[in-house]
């Protein structure tokens, strides 16, 4: 399951009964680290969490702060510093070398993390990205009133039309300031920090860009076709199966799947959404039908195309197609695969599902899907964050107690 289902959906159940809970949120980082800004977790009164923030170094000691977040409902922004050794005599081992920022809240009824995870939930829901942009360092207004200071947790919600969802932003200029800066950063689909200067001071946004599942459409509902189901709902994508045959295309062969179509061959690519983040998989073991939806799949916007079965019937395939006639350019082909998948020496339909799952998964993040042992240059890129100017920096701590903790959480 997709991670931030998980997380709205426990939240709804933590609500359902009447239980307290926070939210932990990646809002920055530098160096190494094992998530990236954006990712999650939710804990509740009872200990319990969902999603990660970290390889599980810091999970214990994010949760042993909720509590405390919890009680007091004012937001905290902490931030592990592993650059030293320090973290392997507080028990951390975490040995990363990289700092990392975590917005830690309080969850109830009206607050803004609240209002967060229900956007979430909408945007998964609707299939449609939109834009999280939360205050992460706080600006007093100077007159003493409200209406420009800008507090941490504050947030201003936008759709992908980018149309105001909600708004906990006092700070009216700011807000407008945001939306224009919100186009850009959803078009590049990465979560990152801006500084913004205001009247009364300087301070940070932390905006997430919120991705609806990725869209996977099968062509083909043979028993192949199953663990490559599996697989990818797995990593949470929407998966839709297409078929011609009654006896294949059903509900009770295909479970896991999100849509699961019945139609003539003429008719399968018109009865799917086929748009610049959808994947396609072409696996129906009839030959005249992989002509058809080829004539169809090539000039369609997928950003990536792959085909079951050796390279000669691919090629074989194409020569049916009168490419002239169909207007195509050398371009079009560069995101056909076939044979499909990654090289990993697949052999069952378990393991070809699995290749096949890492090789649209490397496409869609343009990454050649190699050995990371060989790679020279940071596993993850780093233009998602630009530099912020913390007010508290926090070190991790042992104790549950927090006047024994060698550095204490200082609350923003």
């Amino acid at each position: 399951m997709n991670e931030s289902k998980s997380i709205v959906d426990a939240y709804a159940q933590v609500r359902a009964r009447g239980e307290r809970a926070a939210l932990a949120t990646v809002v920055g980082v530098e160096g190494s680290a094992y998530r990236r800004p954006g990712a999650r977790m939710l804990i509740t009164e009872v200990g319990q969490t969902v999603g990660t923030i970290s390889g599980g170094c810091l999970e214990r000691d994010v949760a042993e702060r909720a509590f405390n977040v919890m009680e007091s409902g004012a937001a905290r922004l902490i931030e592990y510093d592993t650059r030293g050794n320090e973290d392997i005599v507080w028990g951390l081992g975490l040995g990363c070398n990289g700092v990392v920022r975590v917005l830690l809240e309080s969850l109830h009824e009206g607050s803004a993390g609240a209002g967060a995870l229900k956007f979430i939930a909408d945007c998964l829901r609707a299939r449609q990205s939109g834009v999280c942009a939360t205050v992460i360092a706080k600006v007093e207004d100077k007159n003493g009133g409200e209406d420009y200071a800008v507090e941490i947790g504050q947030r201003l919600l936008l759709d992908e039309q980018l149309n105001i969802y909600a708004q906990s932003l006092a700070n009216g200029r700011l807000a407008a300031r945001i939306r224009e800066a919100a186009l850009e950063i959803l078009a590049g689909k990465r979560a990152l920090v801006r500084s913004f200067e205001t009247s009364e001071g300087q301070t940070e946004i932390f905006f997430d860009v919120i991705m609806p599942p990725h869209p996977l459409v099968i062509f083909g509902a043979e028993q192949d076709a199953m663990p490559l189901v599996r697989q990818a709902r797995t990593l949470g994508w929407h998966v839709t199966i297409v078929d011609t045959r009654a006896r294949s295309a059903t509900r009770e062969r295909f479970r896991e799947a999100n849509e699961v179509v019945l139609c003539r061959a003429n008719e399968m690519t018109a009865q799917v959404s086929l748009t610049e983040n959808t994947a396609v998989v072409v696996m129906t073991h009839n030959y005249l039908d992989d002509v058809e939806l080829l004539k169809a799949l090539l000039p369609s916007p997928v950003c990536y195309l792959g085909i079951l079965g050796p390279k000669q019937r691919t090629l074989k395939l194409l020569e049916e197609i009168n490419m002239d006639v169909l207007g195509l350019a050398k371009s079009e082909f560069a995101r056909l695969h076939s044979p499909i998948g990654l090289d990993i020496g697949a052999e069952t339909p378990e393991e070809i599902a699995l290749a096949i799952v890492a090789e649209i998964k490397a496409v869609s993040t343009t990454r050649s899907g190699s050995f990371l042992r060989d790679r020279n240059t940071p596993i993850h890129d780093q233009h998602y964050s630009e530099p912020a100017s913390m007010e508290v920096s926090i070190k991790p701590y042992v104790s549950t107690d927090e006047s024994a903790a060698l550095n204490v959480c200082h609350s923003l």
